[in-house]
Protein backbone atom coordinates (compact mmCIF):
# COMPACT_ATOMS: atom_id res chain seq x y z
CA UNK A 1 0.00 0.00 0.00
CA UNK A 2 1.28 3.58 -0.96
CA UNK A 3 1.95 6.08 1.21
CA UNK A 4 0.23 8.65 -0.66
CA UNK A 5 -2.83 6.34 -0.84
CA UNK A 6 -2.59 5.48 3.19
CA UNK A 7 -2.85 8.94 3.36
CA UNK A 8 -5.83 9.88 1.14
CA UNK A 9 -7.88 6.99 2.88
CA UNK A 10 -7.23 8.48 6.35
CA UNK A 11 -8.41 12.12 5.16
CA UNK A 12 -11.69 10.48 3.37
CA UNK A 13 -12.47 8.65 6.56
CA UNK A 14 -11.52 11.43 9.10
CA UNK A 15 -13.76 13.85 6.54
CA UNK A 16 -16.42 11.21 6.75
CA UNK A 17 -16.23 10.97 10.58
CA UNK A 18 -15.93 14.73 11.52
CA UNK A 19 -13.02 14.21 12.81
CA UNK A 20 -9.36 16.42 12.93
CA UNK A 21 -6.34 14.55 11.89
CA UNK A 22 -3.22 16.20 14.09
CA UNK A 23 0.23 15.08 13.51
CA UNK A 24 1.52 11.48 13.10
CA UNK A 25 2.19 10.27 16.85
CA UNK A 26 5.28 8.69 17.69
CA UNK A 27 4.50 5.02 19.04
CA UNK A 28 6.36 2.74 21.17
CA UNK A 29 5.11 -0.81 21.72
CA UNK A 30 6.06 -2.88 24.64
CA UNK A 31 5.93 -6.78 26.07
CA UNK A 32 7.07 -9.00 27.93
CA UNK A 33 7.86 -12.34 26.61
CA UNK A 34 8.81 -16.14 27.95
CA UNK A 35 8.86 -19.04 25.59
CA UNK A 36 6.47 -17.26 23.35
CA UNK A 37 7.44 -18.24 19.71
CA UNK A 38 4.26 -19.24 18.52
CA UNK A 39 2.40 -15.20 18.95
CA UNK A 40 5.46 -13.52 19.14
CA UNK A 41 6.65 -13.80 15.62
CA UNK A 42 3.02 -12.42 15.01
CA UNK A 43 3.00 -9.58 17.47
CA UNK A 44 6.39 -8.03 15.59
CA UNK A 45 5.18 -8.32 12.61
CA UNK A 46 1.59 -6.32 13.94
CA UNK A 47 2.63 -3.99 15.63
CA UNK A 48 6.18 -3.21 13.49
CA UNK A 49 3.96 -2.10 10.44
CA UNK A 50 1.96 -0.95 12.97
CA UNK A 51 4.14 1.70 14.76
CA UNK A 52 7.74 0.68 12.54
CA UNK A 53 10.21 -2.31 14.59
CA UNK A 54 12.44 0.37 15.71
CA UNK A 55 9.52 1.46 17.99
CA UNK A 56 9.34 -2.14 19.52
CA UNK A 57 10.58 -2.98 22.74
CA UNK A 58 10.50 -7.30 23.54
CA UNK A 59 12.00 -7.81 27.24
CA UNK A 60 12.89 -11.05 27.05
CA UNK A 61 11.90 -13.04 30.48
CA UNK A 62 14.38 -15.81 30.38
CA UNK A 63 13.03 -17.69 27.30
CA UNK A 64 14.73 -20.79 26.22
CA UNK A 65 12.90 -21.55 22.76
CA UNK A 66 14.72 -19.26 20.83
CA UNK A 67 11.94 -16.59 19.99
CA UNK A 68 13.69 -13.48 20.82
CA UNK A 69 16.99 -14.27 18.52
CA UNK A 70 17.44 -12.52 15.52
CA UNK A 71 13.84 -10.14 15.89
CA UNK A 72 13.97 -7.18 13.94
CA UNK A 73 13.80 -4.65 17.24
CA UNK A 74 14.85 -4.27 20.11
CA UNK A 75 15.10 -6.75 22.55
CA UNK A 76 15.85 -6.62 26.43
CA UNK A 77 16.93 -9.61 28.15
CA UNK A 78 15.65 -9.53 32.04
CA UNK A 79 18.04 -11.32 34.84
CA UNK A 80 14.16 -13.09 35.61
CA UNK A 81 11.63 -11.40 38.20
CA UNK A 82 12.20 -11.74 42.27
CA UNK A 83 10.80 -15.23 43.31
CA UNK A 84 6.73 -14.10 44.51
CA UNK A 85 7.26 -10.16 42.95
CA UNK A 86 6.25 -11.23 38.74
CA UNK A 87 3.00 -9.22 38.89
CA UNK A 88 4.49 -6.09 41.05
CA UNK A 89 7.89 -6.28 39.16
CA UNK A 90 6.11 -6.67 35.92
CA UNK A 91 3.86 -3.94 36.42
CA UNK A 92 6.59 -1.66 37.36
CA UNK A 93 8.79 -2.45 34.94
CA UNK A 94 6.22 -1.56 32.07
CA UNK A 95 5.22 1.54 33.94
CA UNK A 96 8.71 2.68 34.89
CA UNK A 97 9.72 2.31 30.89
CA UNK A 98 6.86 3.73 29.63
CA UNK A 99 6.89 6.84 31.94
CA UNK A 100 10.61 7.23 29.88
CA UNK A 101 9.41 6.65 26.94
CA UNK A 102 6.83 9.50 27.00
CA UNK A 103 10.33 12.07 27.23
CA UNK A 104 10.35 10.97 23.09
CA UNK A 105 7.20 9.48 22.20
CA UNK A 106 3.55 10.44 22.10
CA UNK A 107 1.60 7.29 22.44
CA UNK A 108 2.55 4.26 24.85
CA UNK A 109 1.10 0.83 24.26
CA UNK A 110 1.88 -1.93 26.55
CA UNK A 111 0.07 -5.25 25.95
CA UNK A 112 0.86 -9.46 26.06
CA UNK A 113 2.13 -10.98 23.18
CA UNK A 114 -1.36 -12.74 22.34
CA UNK A 115 -3.41 -9.44 22.08
CA UNK A 116 -3.51 -7.44 19.01
CA UNK A 117 -4.79 -3.97 19.02
CA UNK A 118 -6.89 -3.47 15.83
CA UNK A 119 -8.99 -0.10 15.50
CA UNK A 120 -12.22 -0.67 13.10
CA UNK A 121 -11.31 -1.02 9.91
CA UNK A 122 -14.64 0.66 8.39
CA UNK A 123 -13.76 4.02 10.19
CA UNK A 124 -9.64 4.28 10.23
CA UNK A 125 -6.80 3.27 8.05
CA UNK A 126 -4.56 2.07 10.48
CA UNK A 127 -3.74 2.22 14.10
CA UNK A 128 -1.31 5.65 13.34
CA UNK A 129 -4.77 6.94 11.69
CA UNK A 130 -6.84 5.75 14.68
CA UNK A 131 -4.34 7.43 17.22
CA UNK A 132 -3.86 10.80 15.38
CA UNK A 133 -7.35 11.27 15.45
CA UNK A 134 -8.23 9.91 19.18
CA UNK A 135 -6.09 12.27 21.99
CA UNK A 136 -7.59 11.13 24.35
CA UNK A 137 -4.93 10.66 27.76
CA UNK A 138 -5.94 6.83 27.98
CA UNK A 139 -7.58 4.40 25.77
CA UNK A 140 -9.22 1.06 25.90
CA UNK A 141 -10.15 -1.25 23.83
CA UNK A 142 -13.04 -3.60 23.32
CA UNK A 143 -11.68 -6.63 23.41
CA UNK A 144 -13.20 -10.23 22.07
CA UNK A 145 -11.21 -13.69 23.07
CA UNK A 146 -10.77 -15.62 19.84
CA UNK A 147 -12.63 -18.90 20.02
CA UNK A 148 -11.39 -21.58 18.17
CA UNK A 149 -14.89 -23.43 17.44
CA UNK A 150 -12.96 -26.96 17.63
CA UNK A 151 -16.50 -28.56 16.16
CA UNK A 152 -15.81 -26.33 13.00
CA UNK A 153 -12.78 -25.10 12.64
CA UNK A 154 -9.04 -27.20 12.10
CA UNK A 155 -5.63 -26.35 13.22
CA UNK A 156 -4.11 -23.02 13.05
CA UNK A 157 -1.66 -22.82 9.60
CA UNK A 158 1.47 -20.78 10.10
CA UNK A 159 1.86 -17.91 7.82
CA UNK A 160 -1.56 -17.20 7.27
CA UNK A 161 -3.67 -14.61 9.53
CA UNK A 162 -5.63 -16.06 12.37
CA UNK A 163 -8.92 -13.68 11.95
CA UNK A 164 -10.21 -15.70 9.23
CA UNK A 165 -9.11 -18.98 10.01
CA UNK A 166 -11.10 -18.25 12.94
CA UNK A 167 -14.25 -17.12 13.03
CA UNK A 168 -15.55 -17.01 16.68
CA UNK A 169 -14.77 -15.11 19.80
CA UNK A 170 -16.25 -14.15 23.26
CA UNK A 171 -16.66 -10.10 24.55
CA UNK A 172 -14.37 -10.31 27.39
CA UNK A 173 -15.47 -7.10 29.22
CA UNK A 174 -11.71 -7.54 31.65
CA UNK A 175 -9.75 -7.41 28.92
CA UNK A 176 -11.10 -4.25 27.74
CA UNK A 177 -7.91 -2.62 30.04
CA UNK A 178 -5.92 0.65 29.57
CA UNK A 179 -3.45 -0.59 26.69
CA UNK A 180 -2.85 2.67 25.68
CA UNK A 181 -1.31 6.08 27.26
CA UNK A 182 -0.32 9.10 26.69
CA UNK A 183 0.13 10.08 30.05
CA UNK A 184 2.64 8.58 32.57
CA UNK A 185 0.16 6.84 35.29
CA UNK A 186 1.27 3.70 36.15
CA UNK A 187 -0.62 0.26 35.35
CA UNK A 188 -1.60 -2.25 37.90
CA UNK A 189 -3.74 -5.57 38.43
CA UNK A 190 -1.88 -6.91 35.48
CA UNK A 191 -2.66 -3.79 33.56
CA UNK A 192 -6.20 -4.19 33.67
CA UNK A 193 -5.84 -0.90 35.87
CA UNK A 194 -4.37 2.82 35.79
CA UNK A 195 -3.93 5.59 38.07
CA UNK A 196 -6.50 7.17 35.10
CA UNK A 197 -9.77 7.27 34.19
CA UNK A 198 -10.62 5.68 30.82
CA UNK A 199 -13.61 4.47 28.63
CA UNK A 200 -13.24 1.85 26.83
CA UNK A 201 -13.59 3.01 22.69
CA UNK A 202 -15.75 0.30 20.31
CA UNK A 203 -13.77 2.26 17.60
CA UNK A 204 -10.46 -0.02 18.90
CA UNK A 205 -10.68 -4.08 19.02
CA UNK A 206 -8.22 -5.82 21.05
CA UNK A 207 -8.14 -10.07 19.58
CA UNK A 208 -7.09 -11.97 22.23
CA UNK A 209 -5.62 -14.99 21.20
CA UNK A 210 -5.29 -17.54 24.44
CA UNK A 211 -8.11 -19.80 23.57
CA UNK A 212 -7.19 -19.37 19.35
CA UNK A 213 -6.02 -23.18 19.02
CA UNK A 214 -6.51 -25.18 21.00
CA UNK A 215 -2.85 -27.43 20.32
CA UNK A 216 -1.45 -23.87 21.17
CA UNK A 217 -3.23 -23.37 24.40
CA UNK A 218 -2.37 -27.02 25.41
CA UNK A 219 1.62 -26.54 24.86
CA UNK A 220 1.38 -22.95 26.37
CA UNK A 221 -1.02 -23.90 29.46
CA UNK A 222 1.59 -26.75 30.00
CA UNK A 223 4.49 -23.87 29.95
CA UNK A 224 2.92 -21.37 32.33
CA UNK A 225 1.88 -24.25 34.59
CA UNK A 226 5.34 -25.37 35.06
CA UNK A 227 6.21 -21.79 36.08
CA UNK A 228 3.37 -21.65 38.29
CA UNK A 229 5.02 -24.89 40.45
CA UNK A 230 8.16 -24.12 40.26
CA UNK A 231 8.36 -20.07 41.55
CA UNK A 232 4.39 -19.85 42.09
CA UNK A 233 3.72 -16.91 39.42
CA UNK A 234 0.15 -16.76 38.36
CA UNK A 235 -1.00 -17.84 41.84
CA UNK A 236 -4.99 -17.66 41.42
CA UNK A 237 -5.11 -17.89 37.62
CA UNK A 238 -5.72 -20.36 34.92
CA UNK A 239 -1.60 -19.98 35.30
CA UNK A 240 -2.56 -23.09 37.88
CA UNK A 241 -4.26 -25.33 35.61
CA UNK A 242 -2.46 -28.04 32.90
CA UNK A 243 -2.71 -27.73 29.55
CA UNK A 244 -5.33 -30.83 29.17
CA UNK A 245 -7.04 -28.96 31.58
CA UNK A 246 -7.81 -26.12 29.72
CA UNK A 247 -7.72 -27.71 26.76
CA UNK A 248 -10.55 -29.83 27.28
CA UNK A 249 -12.16 -26.97 29.11
CA UNK A 250 -12.33 -25.15 25.64
CA UNK A 251 -13.64 -28.49 23.31
CA UNK A 252 -16.54 -28.63 25.23
CA UNK A 253 -17.75 -25.25 25.71
CA UNK A 254 -17.87 -25.25 22.00
CA UNK A 255 -18.55 -28.46 21.48
CA UNK A 256 -22.39 -27.74 21.57
CA UNK A 257 -22.69 -24.38 19.93
CA UNK A 258 -24.08 -24.03 17.02
CA UNK A 259 -21.48 -22.47 13.80
CA UNK A 260 -24.59 -19.76 13.03
CA UNK A 261 -24.23 -17.30 15.86
CA UNK A 262 -24.72 -13.81 15.88
CA UNK A 263 -22.39 -11.54 14.89
CA UNK A 264 -20.63 -9.44 17.68
CA UNK A 265 -22.29 -5.76 17.82
CA UNK A 266 -20.25 -3.37 19.60
CA UNK A 267 -23.39 -1.01 19.61
CA UNK A 268 -24.98 -3.88 22.31
CA UNK A 269 -22.60 -3.14 24.55
CA UNK A 270 -22.10 0.20 27.29
CA UNK A 271 -18.36 1.05 27.68
CA UNK A 272 -18.73 3.41 31.13
CA UNK A 273 -20.35 -0.02 32.82
CA UNK A 274 -16.91 -1.68 31.74
CA UNK A 275 -14.89 -0.17 34.32
CA UNK A 276 -14.72 1.15 37.72
CA UNK A 277 -12.88 3.31 40.50
CA UNK A 278 -11.18 1.57 43.21
CA UNK A 279 -11.24 2.77 46.81
CA UNK A 280 -7.78 3.49 46.38
CA UNK A 281 -7.83 7.10 44.83
CA UNK A 282 -7.18 7.52 41.37
CA UNK A 283 -7.72 3.51 40.41
CA UNK A 284 -9.76 2.90 37.70
CA UNK A 285 -9.66 -0.53 36.37
CA UNK A 286 -11.93 -2.64 33.61
CA UNK A 287 -13.95 -5.26 35.56
CA UNK A 288 -15.96 -8.68 34.36
CA UNK A 289 -14.85 -12.59 34.99
CA UNK A 290 -11.98 -13.97 34.73
CA UNK A 291 -10.50 -16.04 31.56
CA UNK A 292 -12.33 -19.72 32.58
CA UNK A 293 -15.72 -18.10 33.72
CA UNK A 294 -15.43 -16.10 30.52
CA UNK A 295 -15.36 -18.99 28.94
CA UNK A 296 -17.98 -21.12 30.25
CA UNK A 297 -20.41 -17.98 30.53
CA UNK A 298 -19.72 -15.97 27.80
CA UNK A 299 -22.06 -15.98 24.48
CA UNK A 300 -19.65 -17.32 21.05
CA UNK A 301 -20.26 -14.78 18.60
CA UNK A 302 -19.01 -14.28 15.11
CA UNK A 303 -16.01 -11.74 14.80
CA UNK A 304 -16.93 -9.06 11.77
CA UNK A 305 -15.95 -10.14 8.76
CA UNK A 306 -14.10 -6.67 8.05
CA UNK A 307 -11.95 -7.94 10.82
CA UNK A 308 -10.76 -10.89 9.06
CA UNK A 309 -7.01 -10.87 7.82
CA UNK A 310 -6.20 -8.07 9.99
CA UNK A 311 -4.32 -10.33 12.49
Amino acid sequence: MSSSWSLRRRRRLAEEAGDTIVATPRIAVLTIARDEGEMLARWVDHYGRAAGHENLIVFDDGSTDGSTDDLPCTVQHLPGFRKGNFEVGRMSLASGVAQGLLGVYDVVIFTDVDEFLVPDPARYADLSDYLARRPERVIAPFALNVVHHTAVEGPLINGKPILGQRAYAQFAPLMCKPSVKRVPAAWSSASHGIRAPFVPDPGLFMLHMKFADVDLLRRQADRRNELAKAVGRGKGSSWGRSGDDLADLLTRVTASVSADVEEFDPTSVLPARLVREEKQKGLHRAVGAGHIDNLRNQPLLRIPERLHGMV
